[in-house]
């Protein structure tokens, strides 16, 4: 996908930059590069393209002039005239193919020989044991991460609209189950969830009909990030304190994408100034969805029931002769009682198996194959109509335009903030901006973290 028009694209500028200096460079497919001006206003380094591409904010180097002693450049500085990106040597990619191509390779052992030593392991086969649907999946991610961190393969494979998207975007989701799954147990096995819980409870058990310890979900999502946010509530469901309806309608309207990034989403269409009143708007639209979706299908038909193993383990009903703060510290004391170091590198362990070697496979494959399909063709442009007409009816300027946007943010949440740099109206970019970040469910993100969640 591509924008009708220019669109205006900031950039972080890093520390130490002479901004008289900055450039930016279109690196195109053949390895040649198109320079574009820049405009730096607050550390963001601002220009303006009418393509998507990858880009790199360089610093263009001194020339020496051959024998004379003004250009000399003091001892030991860098002396090359290559240009200066600010990027680093990340073997983040390098550790992800490692772990992408093992997972598959032991993944189809397992389907073929049945090993007792995968198989009856509580870690290996949560990674290793799995249907053929996954097992596929798990194949083609192997093969996309292999294409690109390899430079080998087709464009519309290798392109940093799809399949190099992904892989970035699986870098940050692997650095942020590594911490969070041991960070994970202090906020689930130390009381804070119980404490918090029945303090809460009053008013979130009415208005969502979910425990008050949803919260702390919430929470997680808004300073974090919305996959961690899925996690947590996973891990919840496991171990007993939510319903399979429950934890079906906390993953689905609870985990918002985190402040910062809507900060972002915001900058990039160009409603900066505007954010106060953005956020504002996502919290209530949020909000009134979230009561309203509590009461009706599909949600309501989900069974309401525990998970089989666990049982029931909450328990935030306040007794009728102690007081609400008294009864939300005993039990969160109780729970605390029982949290010890051996705990949490279980536990932690558990999830970093569980996604690392089965879950991020699974989002290259689907999330590359989605992104190929939003970018590379015109499905989106053909679904999308409908809400064209719909936004028309309502007067929203350039409705057919902002269409696709509307839509195509199930595939990734930052796709429509770019197709909206296309778009003039500060009303429909305020509008689609904030549609596109109360749509929750992104495939690239927590939409396969969903679906392998175990929750109907």
């Amino acid at each position: 996908i591509q924008p009708a028009g220019d669109v205006l694209i900031g950039i972080p500028t890093p520390d130490g930059y002479d901004t008289s200096k900055l450039a930016v460079h279109r690196i195109n497919e053949d390895k040649t590069t198109v320079e574009h001006g820049v405009t730096v206003q607050d550390g963001v380094s601002y220009f303006q393209t009418d393509h998507f591409s990858k880009y790199a904010l360089i610093e263009k180097g001194s020339m020496s002039g051959a024998g004379t002693d003004d250009t000399a450049k003091d001892e030991g500085a860098d002396s090359s005239d290559t240009p200066k990106t600010g990027d680093r040597a990340d073997m983040t990619p390098y550790i992800l193919l490692v772990i992408v191509v093992g997972s598959a390779i032991l993944t189809v052992y397992d389907y073929i020989c049945k090993p007792d030593w995968i198989r009856k392991n509580q870690y290996l086969s949560k990674a290793f044991s799995t249907t053929p649907l996954y097992l596929v999946s798990k194949v083609i991610g192997a093969i996309v991460i292999a294409m690109v961190v390899l430079g080998k393969g087709p464009k519309f494979i290798l392109s940093a609209d799809t399949g190099a998207s992904m892989v970035s975007l699986s870098g940050t989701l692997f650095c942020i189950v590594l911490g969070f799954s041991f960070i994970l147990p202090f906020l689930t096995d130390c009381g804070i969830m119980e404490f918090l819980g029945v303090l809460l409870r009053p008013v979130v058990r009415p208005l969502f009909h979910v425990p008050g310890r949803a919260s702390v979900d919430l929470m997680a999502s808004w300073f974090g990030a919305s996959n961690a946010a899925v996690i947590l509530t996973r891990e919840q469901y496991m171990k007993g304190f939510y319903t399979k309806r429950e934890a079906g309608y906390i993953m689905t309207n609870f985990s918002l994408v985190s402040i910062p990034f809507c900060l972002l989403v915001a900058d990039t269409v160009g409603i900066a100034n505007l954010f106060p009143a953005f956020y504002l708007c996502i919290c209530v639209v949020g909000i009134v969805l979230a009561v309203i979706i509590a009461r009706i299908p599909p949600i309501r038909t989900i069974p309401d029931t525990y998970q089989e193993q666990a049982g029931k383990q909450l328990h935030e009903e306040v007794p009728q002769e102690k007081g609400i703060l008294n009864y939300a510290l005993e039990i969160s004391c109780k729970r605390a009682e029982g949290f010890n170091a051996k705990g949490v590198l279980a536990s932690g362990m558990e999830v970093v198996m569980g996604m690392v070697f089965d879950l991020i496979p699974i989002v290259i494959a689907w999330g590359t194959i989605a992104l190929v399909i939003a970018t590379y063709t015109p499905v989106f442009n053909w679904i999308s109509y409908p809400m064209g007409l719909y936004m028309k009816l309502f007067g929203v300027k350039e409705a057919f335009a902002a269409a696709p946007a509307t839509l195509v943010g199930f595939t990734d949440m930052f796709i429509p903030a770019l197709l909206l740099g296309s778009i003039s109206a500060v009303k429909t970019k305020f509008i689609v901006g904030v549609l596109s970040l109360v749509q929750i469910i992104y495939l690239t993100e927590v939409g396969t973290i969903i679906i392998k969640s175990e929750i109907p």
